[in-house]
């Protein structure tokens, strides 16, 4: 069974790998998906391991960021599992 540390450290990774360094900047990806800029910084220390503390992201940010990507979150998971 996958820690939560570990499912968390997926899912950022693949948020920021994918979408988060292809926007114009976090300030542009946190407006555009309707997420805090802090937000966004947290998804990308994780993703690059440079962060300091724990982040338990909500749901309601991850369907926010699947929703203007334009996809489900049972589809982003089978995404992730990949």
């Amino acid at each position: 069974m996958v820690e939560e540390n570990d499912l968390i450290q997926v899912i950022c990774r693949f948020i920021y790998s994918k979408w988060i360094v292809n926007a114009k900047s976090q300030r542009d990806f946190a407006s555009i998906h309707e997420i805090e800029e802090s937000t966004v910084r947290r998804i990308k220390n994780i993703a690059l391991g440079t962060a300091r503390d724990d982040y338990n992201m909500s749901l309601k940010t991850l369907y926010k960021i699947c929703r203007k990507q334009e996809i489900s979150l049972e589809e982003f998971f089978r995404l992730v599992n990949q």
